[in-house]
């Protein structure tokens, strides 16, 4: 069954053509025969089609909005030929709360419901919304559903997913930590599992998907159990340009101090902090890398960003009482060895002892990081979302 995916991200629409088997047990066993990427959402936007992670043609193309990078896309796949066995779509959704369990075929109450959690994501759940209209005015025949970032996230019990202010108040608002990057973290965990020889539900990991937006994930017994992120996808770890955690006095502090509005502050948080507001250069680490040791303000924002993901993966690898593995994912987790370097070293107490030739060597490659006699064990694996979406449809088809 070939399925369509897209995947909305801060500016950017990554589409993928899925063929899946229906015998599949896990994601990974999935196949891109089309993978591209419309870039620059809003701005000066482009097409490229992607050979892996490379592009192999890049062009021009039409996008003031997501309704519009959509509908672009989908012609250009329909002139290409690409979309004559399109059986299903499976689009991104960043938050459903704790509404949706799985993949859910796209109803008008299931879109007021996306609706509704826009408030909590406002960078994101809207991009999905304004899909769906050109995804129904070119496949209306194929069935759409929604794939949500919180589903993996609603085993998280009460006492981790549960703030510590009036109970009726929260229950009141729906207020809770959701968790986000669910997509991505089943993924890491079904792979992690297999490259263990093991099955999802008799493993214990710490994975880490670590792009522009990053959060860790404890899973216990194939189950999560804790995610960094919270309420929203503000929580957490230091990101590209999210600040991640902070004290919340901050946003009326800020408020008051600098004349700014409420919704001021939060976009200063959400699009103008993390990697690019400390370094004052950049979100991307690639770029920052090239500067690592040399800027001041770039070694600071690198430094701080490992510590932090530091801090996550231990207080896990303690609430879960130990593990089998630590998992890097994402782009910054399969490319960056210096964040790879800091948590590994940190470890050692706890028996993770990393092979420095092939944290040095494994770059966009999937592989194992410990050595041979390492107890905690360390490994890269490139996350496939469009594969876990793709698989995920057809599970709930």
């Amino acid at each position: 069954m070939n399925v369509l995916v897209m995947n909305p991200g801060g500016n950017s629409l990554k589409v993928e053509i899925v063929s899946c088997s229906p015998k599949q047990q896990f994601a990974f066993e999935g196949k891109k025969p089309v993978s591209l990427i419309l870039e620059g959402i809003g701005k000066k936007p482009y097409l490229s089609v992607l050979n892996g992670k490379n592009p192999s043609h890049t062009e021009p193309i039409e996008a003031k909005d997501y309704g519009e990078a959509a509908a672009n896309v989908l012609h250009y796949l329909e002139k290409e030929n690409h979309l004559q066995d399109v059986r299903c779509v499976g689009v991104r959704v960043v938050h459903g709360g704790r509404s949706f369990a799985g993949a859910t075929l796209v109803s008008e109450e299931v879109e007021r419901a996306i609706h509704s959690f826009e408030r909590l994501a406002p960078l994101h759940n809207k991009s999905s919304l304004e899909l769906f209209e050109p995804i129904r005015g070119r496949l209306g025949g194929v069935p759409l559903y929604a794939v949500f970032d919180t589903s993996f996230h609603r085993t998280i019990p009460d006492a981790a997913s549960l703030y510590a202010i009036p109970t009726d108040l929260a229950e009141k608002h729906g207020i809770r930590r959701f968790g986000f990057h669910g997509t991505s973290h089943r993924y890491l965990l079904e792979r992690a599992a297999y490259l263990l020889g093991k099955r999802s539900q008799e493993v214990n990991l710490v994975t880490m998907h670590l792009e522009s937006g990053c959060s860790v994930t404890a899973i216990k017994q194939g189950r999560s159990v804790d995610n960094t992120m919270g309420f929203t996808p503000l929580e957490g770890l230091m990101m590209g340009t999210r600040s991640g955690d902070v004290d919340p006095s901050l946003v009326p502090y800020l408020a008051r101090e600098e004349q700014m509005q409420i919704d001021d502050v939060m976009t200063l948080l959400n699009k103008k902090s993390g990697l690019l507001g400390i370094s004052n250069k950049s979100l991307d680490t690639r770029v920052l890398m090239k500067d690592y040791g040399k800027d001041p303000q770039v070694t600071l924002a690198m430094d701080m960003f490992s510590y932090r993901v530091v801090k996550a993966v231990g207080g896990y690898l303690a609430a879960l009482g130990g593990a089998d593995a630590i998992v890097f994912g994402g782009g910054i987790g399969e490319d960056t060895p210096l964040v790879r370097e800091r948590v590994c070293a940190s470890l050692r107490w706890c028996g993770l002892e990393m092979d420095a030739e092939k944290n040095r060597t494994l770059i966009e490659l999937e592989g194992k990081l410990s050595t041979a006699g390492s107890t905690l064990q360390a490994l890269v694996v490139l996350t496939e979302e469009g594969l876990q979406i793709a698989h995920e449809c057809v599970e709930a088809a």
